[in-house]
């Protein structure tokens, strides 16, 4: 591991030699991920992409995305886009990305399951922002608003996600 990797610990992700408090998934650490169980995937993972809501937050790296009203994360292991970004109006199963609360204001998406999404292995593993903490997601890793920022303003494409086997 290196100063530049995002690595779980029992205290919370380090990061750029600071370490951050944040939540899990429901379902705790999962070597054997499953669509719909909560757990939140060990292993080595990588950032892939950033998205934001341009209407609520200023664009956090120049990478990052815009999010629009019709983006949506297709969460269907029967769609040929499963785990990948569409658009609405849409027929399968999907999570829509423009949140009425700030949950995903700002993300950073991982490489699980993906780009070669296998059907039931889970999707949108994503980083983003807490409700409260202590309060577990449905798999992703999330953190308080402003140390979500922090660390988008200084991750890269690439930049490496560590969750050890618990």
């Amino acid at each position: 591991m290196t100063p530049d990797d995002l690595a779980l610990t029992p205290r919370g992700v380090r990061f750029a030699g600071r370490v951050f408090p944040c939540t899990i998934g429901k379902g705790g650490l999962s070597s054997s991920k499953r669509e719909g169980d909560g757990a939140t995937p060990t292993g080595v993972h990588h950032i892939v992409g950033m998205l934001y809501r341009p209407d609520r937050i200023s664009k956090p790296a120049a990478w990052a995305i815009p999010i629009g009203p019709r983006d949506l994360w297709s969460d269907d292991g029967r769609d040929s886009h499963y785990n990948t970004l569409v658009s609405a109006p849409y027929g399968f199963s999907h999570e829509k990305l423009r949140r009425a609360d700030p949950l995903y204001d700002l993300v950073l998406i991982t490489d699980w399951n993906w780009p070669n999404a296998v059907p039931g292995c889970g999707s949108a593993i994503f980083i983003h922002q807490w409700r409260r903490p202590g309060y577990p997601t449905e798999g992703c890793i999330a953190f308080r608003r402003d140390h979500l920022r922090w660390i988008a303003e200084r991750v890269f494409l690439g930049t490496r996600l560590i969750i050890p086997q618990a």
